[in-house]
């Protein structure tokens, strides 16, 4: 099998340098903190997102019509939910979907690769006036403790950059930006540096933190003041080190999450939630598929499936389940009809994510698409429901307002409300 074309779109072809550009920019928004209160705090409650990147199958997935003209080849199988059935290729998922809810009437009406995304991880769409936070940003401001030494927004990537991105914070600051983990590995300069002992370390710091003072009283900004947590946290996270070292787990745990990239990047997340992490995302690739779909749902599934079922059923062993909110969303569907190269278009029309753990009805399914899955004909929703879902999952309440320059920004879509079905 060749490699994975993917659409040739503008957002593609441009990534690499707009998430330069993001890193780049700072916060031209003041933002009014006492809005924002930590409901959450000493609640431990915690946020796991699977992101399939480039648009999962939702017929080769959660909603498959076999026998249908737009099915495809694959079966759909039986689950530990009696009445619920999902695709073949989930054979290890279908065994733990007593654990995971449904969303299967979602359409988001975008197509576009980075609008799509934007809703997924914003709850709404790009506007010209202002910029919305990442889901991961909001759970490191409102659910993080302020003492963490974890940053509040962990992204497990394949390959990439390490460092942060402050864009994905909009206005509630750098400091609540994304902190990726490449590739799965220790952030840099985690050690150390060799001949460089404890007591000299410790004199630096106490040398910085009295010049940040001095620099403080005179320029304080939010991007200054995250300049100076960014120190704070990451000597903090030099103590926390071992959580990285995926090879301390037994070789059976191990070998069950998979001995490929994302079986070891989801082993790092559950890590890192267990030591604390208030918001890990999790991305796996390759999901483009204009081009051989069924072949590269195979090779997708075939990773993601056992390890999926691994990861829900390792959090469950270790009590963390019902207090994170597990989420495998992509930036959208893929198009029931099949195209000449045997592959499925962009499809956001009708679409289908699951979620699990802290807050959600297991077993729930919601929502249901035409007999062809082309159109929603029960229970439609879109990003600004899923988001007030998540609010509400978490405790928090979906109608506050952020405020902006005393501008009051809702929290999430007024429009839209939680689904109601597959909450607690």
């Amino acid at each position: 099998m060749g490699e994975l074309r993917g659409c040739g779109s503008i957002e593609h072809t441009i990534s690499r340098r707009a998430a330069m550009g993001v890193l780049a920019a700072g916060s031209a928004m003041a933002f009014n903190g006492n809005a924002l209160a930590a409901p959450l705090t000493h609640q431990n409650k915690r946020v796991l997102m699977v992101f399939l990147a480039g648009g999962v199958s939702q017929l080769e997935t959660w909603d498959p019509k076999p026998g249908a003209p737009t099915g495809g080849p694959f079966r759909a199988i039986p689950t530990s939910v009696t009445g619920t059935h999902v695709s073949e290729l989930l054979p290890h998922t279908a065994m733990q979907m007593h654990r995971l809810a449904l969303v299967r009437g979602i359409n988001t009406a975008e197509d576009d690769h980075g609008k799509g995304s934007y809703i997924m991880h914003t709850g709404r769409k790009q506007e010209p006036s202002v910029a919305y936070p990442h889901l991961g940003s909001l759970v490191a401001r409102m659910v993080a403790e302020p003492d963490n030494p974890l940053p509040g927004y962990l992204h497990v990537q394949p390959g990439g950059g390490g460092g942060s991105s402050a864009g994905d914070a909009a206005f509630l600051g750098p400091r609540f930006g994304s902190v990726n983990i490449s590739d799965g590995k220790p952030p840099v300069n985690i050690d150390l540096p060799n001949g460089l002992t404890q007591a000299r370390d410790d004199s630096r710091h106490s040398m910085r933190r009295k010049a940040d003072a001095r620099f403080l009283a005179t320029r304080n900004t939010a991007e200054t003041e995250a300049y100076t947590q960014t120190h704070d946290q990451a000597r903090q996270m030099m103590a926390k080190k071992a959580l990285f070292d995926v090879t301390n787990e037994p070789d059976r745990l191990a070998g069950g999450y998979g001995r490929h990239d994302f079986g070891r990047h989801c082993l790092l997340a559950r890590r890192l939630l267990e030591g604390g992490a208030p918001f890990v995302k999790v991305t796996h690739t390759n999901y483009d598929t204009h081009h051989e779909n069924f072949d590269f749902h195979i090779e997708r599934m075939g990773e993601f499936d056992r390890t999926f079922a691994t990861l829900l059923e390792d959090l469950h062993q270790r009590g963390l389940l019902s207090s994170t909110l597990v989420m495998v969303i992509s930036e959208f569907g893929r198009t029931p009809n099949i195209n000449r190269n045997y592959g499925r278009d962009h499809w956001s029309k009708a679409w289908s994510v699951a979620l699990a753990g802290q807050g959600i009805v297991p077993g729930a399914v919601t929502g249901k698409t035409n007999a062809q899955g082309t159109a929603v004909v029960d229970r439609q929703v879109n990003g600004g429901h899923l988001f007030a879902t998540y609010f509400k999952a978490l405790g928090l309440d979906p109608t506050k307002k952020h405020y902006i320059d005393q501008r009051p920004i809702p929290m999430t879509d007024p429009a839209a409300s939680p689904i109601a079905e597959i909450l607690v």
